[in-house]
Formats: C-alpha cells, structure tokens, sequence
C-alpha cells in the first residue's frame, strides 16, 4: 500500500494505528511475533473480494458443473449406484474474504485461534453459483459430500454456515472435517465417498482437493508437471475455482514451512519469472 501523505500528517493516524492493531484481539494473540510481512497478498485479496471477474469465474465454474452432471445423468440414466459431488469449503463454496483481510490489515499469519474464532462465527459468505448447483444436483438425487480441512471443533460453526446459507445435506455423514491433526490428506475421505457412490464431479480451489497424485506433488514443477498429466479431467471431472490468496501453490515455493518471512520473500522473488 502506497501512503502520499507527509510525515506530519501521517503521525496522529500511525499513533491510532497501533492503539487499535496492539488491542486487537489477533495482535494479542500474536503479540510475541513479529508482524507478518503479507502485504504481498493485498492485491490477491482485494480482487478476490472486489472483482466482477473472480464472481464470473465462480458463475463459469458451476455453470459448467451443472452441464457435466446433465450429461451424466443423461447419458449413464440407467446406473443403479448412487451418485455424488464433492466440494471443497473455502474459497470453493464458502468465501473467507473477510477473514483473509483481516490478516493483511493486522498483519498476523495464519492462525488456528483466529481461524477458529472466525469460523465460528459463521459469518463467511456463498462463493457466487454455489448454493444454486448444489441444491439443483440435491434436487435430481445426488448426494453432496462436503470434504474440507476444517476440524472437529470447527464442525459445529461450520454446519451452522453452510445450513444458514442454505447448503443442502449437510450432516455429519456429508461433512467430513480433517480429524487426525497430523494428516491433512482427502484421500482416504475421497475413497470412502467412492466406495459407496458414483463421484461424478470434484469442485475444489486447490489441486489438493482432486486427487493424491497432487498431495503428493510438493513442488512447483511437480504440480505443473502433475496438472499436464491430468488435463483432460479439468472442466469434466474436475473443476477448479479461482483463489491466488493462498494454497499449496505457495506452500510449493517455499518448500520449508519454518521459513522466515525474508526467506520467504526471497524465495518468492526468485520463483518470479521475467524477460
């Protein structure tokens, strides 16, 4: 963020400035750290929250969606096993906006305590086209699976959102929240969905919401290469939503999470590419 304003002017507000950031509820809880250097993210987070692009993309992504179902449903008519559809929650269906400027306006990392705090109170709003395709593929029989990172003690304020939003099936065979803190991985929920339904699409923000080739791609040429390898699912099987605030896209380039914020930023700028 660019401030113009001369050093005189700027005093009194740089003054309430910290008054409000050190009482802050997220300053407090990060008050031995050093703030976070994520101004980087500002423009991803403003366009994220301010663009008629990223609410087009959303409208594109289950635009198309419900043309992949029609089609299954047309075409595999007289299948017997059940069907289903599994999302991701933020940034796929639920939009943590809010929650993400905040981090920028405090300048505080990612946390499970303001994490927590913000999911329950299930204040995040529907990603634009998403509470419509999910109720229409309820609505023809299809079972909608909710698979997320959440927690166990995240559940509660996450069922509330997502029912007060209108999100149908959510229940606890629908939610399945991430319930070994050592084990991020979908998988074993994805293949216990497949065991009992026909999974006839994924919906996800990150790579990671797909498939295990992907969890198991930790690089940035490992990705790339893995997304090459499994382009003809995209737009069929797979349909991914626009989110360039976070994910394992940048946990790619960094490769070691006890960074320091200049390694980070070192890292980031040596990943950028120019002519």
């Amino acid at each position: 963020m660019r401030i113009t304003n001369s050093s005189a002017t700027r005093a009194p507000w740089l003054a309430l400035a910290f008054v409000f950031l050190t009482c802050s509820p997220s300053a407090t809880a990060q008050s031995n750290q050093p703030p976070a250097d994520n101004t980087y993210i500002e423009s991803a987070v403003l366009w994220q929250q301010s663009s008629g692009e990223r609410r087009a993309l959303s409208y594109q992504a289950f635009a198309l969606a419900r043309l992949m179902l029609d089609r299954d449903l047309r075409m595999n008519r007289r299948l017997r096993q059940p069907r289903a559809v599994i999302v991701d929650l933020d940034e796929t269906i639920l939009d943590n906006g809010l929650y993400q400027g905040m981090q920028v306006r405090n300048h505080v990392n990612f946390n499970q305590k303001d994490w927590t705090e913000w999911v329950n109170r299930a204040e995040a709003t529907a990603v634009p086209g998403s509470v419509e395709f999910l109720s229409y593929a309820a609505a023809r029989g299809v079972t909608v699976f909710y698979i997320t990172n959440r927690n166990d003690i995240q559940k509660q304020g996450t069922a509330t959102n997502l029912k007060k939003l209108g999100f149908p099936n959510v229940n606890d065979q629908t939610l399945l929240v991430q319930t070994d803190p050592k084990n991020s991985s979908k998988e074993p929920r994805r293949q216990s969905v497949g065991a009992k339904c026909r999974i006839v699409l994924l919906m996800g923000d990150d790579l990671n919401d797909f498939a295990k080739v992907f969890e198991d791609s930790k690089t940035v040429e490992s990705r790339i290469a893995a997304s090459d390898r499994f382009k003809n699912e995209f737009g069929k099987r797979f349909i991914v939503l626009p989110n360039a605030m976070y994910g394992n896209w940048e946990t790619a380039i960094y490769g070691n999470s006890r960074l320091s914020e200049a390694e980070k930023a070192a890292k980031r700028k040596n990943q950028l590419k120019s002519y």
